[in-house]
């Protein structure tokens, strides 16, 4: 296509989930009660690891960390949402545009890091406990989290400046409810393979060597469970990762799904349910997750409670 067809698009409108207008009061309802649960669900994780010394840990250190990257992630893209399902013109300012999907990769990123070293915590825990204070010292805790955030920036960036250099045809309907990488890519009329080829290179980075590593932490941790004596010890072990092993199946499993599937059986519908799963399913999950099979964190959460009854009493 020539130069004279392209544009520098001013403004893209955002087509959302659905575009029947009996469906969107049903859609509002349900997302704003999934985000109002994201939101309460993942600040109580955070207050209460905050307020309790016993949950002043490198685990609970981790996970706080993942309930403030999930909190983000999610307000990074469904308050939007919410506005143009109220909205008429369902539009985005180009630069909007780009910033959200700056923010959506770079939480996304730091999420996925985060949550590799969860599982290197838990095998440092299990296949090493009378090292763990050791190596898991404060210092390392901080480099293990600043890093990802640091390297998030550099790779968001990268995306982001990339994207700014193309041209978009004169159609900017976008068949998505926030701005991602994949459908913007679709929508451009220039030539995308130095994109596409960092897309992979990315994916590879911070999808699947994470992946990887998880796998590899968790064979590891099998082996050294099975050794355990008693049976007791080993249910003990396994209930420590099961919560952890259920966020890995439900991040992972959509992510891959987008970003590393061929392109030829991806479709409109399959991406929008991808990308509600592991922007706002997840996000709200995750506390729940954590907090109904972990007794320290309920017992955190009913001591934050019953200070709040007492206080306002």
């Amino acid at each position: 296509m020539e130069l004279g067809n392209k544009t520098n698009a001013h403004e893209f409108f955002l087509l959302g989930l659905s575009e029947k207008p009996e469906q969107q009061p049903l859609l509002f309802a349900i997302f704003l009660c999934m985000y109002l649960i994201t939101v309460t669900g993942n600040l109580l994780i955070i207050v209460a690891i905050g307020s309790d010394s016993h949950l002043h840990t490198p685990m609970y250190f981790f996970l706080s960390n993942l309930s403030f990257v999930d909190l983000c992630l999610a307000t990074n893209t469904v308050p939007k949402m919410l506005a143009n399902i109220q909205s008429k013109t369902k539009s985005i300012s180009y630069v909007c545009c780009l910033t959200q999907m700056y923010f959506f990769h770079f939480f996304g990123i730091v999420d996925s890091v985060l949550i590799a070293v969860m599982a290197y915590d838990r095998f440092v825990a299990i296949c090493h406990p009378l090292h763990y204070t050791t190596i898991m010292s404060p210092r390392l805790c901080g480099l293990l989290v600043g890093g990802p955030w640091a390297f998030s920036s550099l790779i968001s960036l990268a995306h982001t400046l990339l994207m700014s250099r193309l041209y978009f045809c004169a159609s900017t309907e976008l068949p998505h409810f926030f701005c991602d990488l994949t459908p913007l890519l679709r929508l451009s009329c220039s030539d995308t393979t130095v994109n596409k080829i960092l897309v992979l290179i990315v994916g590879g980075m911070v999808i699947v060597t994470p992946f990887l590593c998880i796998l590899a932490s968790y064979a590891r941790i099998v082996v050294a469970i099975l050794k355990v004596p008693s049976a007791g010890g080993r249910k003990k072990a396994f209930s420590t990762c099961s919560s952890h092993l259920s966020v890995v199946a439900l991040f992972y499993g959509t992510t891959i799904g987008v970003y590393l599937s061929p392109s030829s059986i991806h479709t409109t519908v399959k991406d929008k349910a991808s990308a509600v799963m592991y922007t706002v399913v997840t996000p709200m999950l995750n506390p729940f997750i954590y907090s109904l099979r972990s007794r320290d964190m309920k017992g955190a959460l009913k001591k934050l409670v019953n200070r709040k009854i007492t206080s306002s009493s």
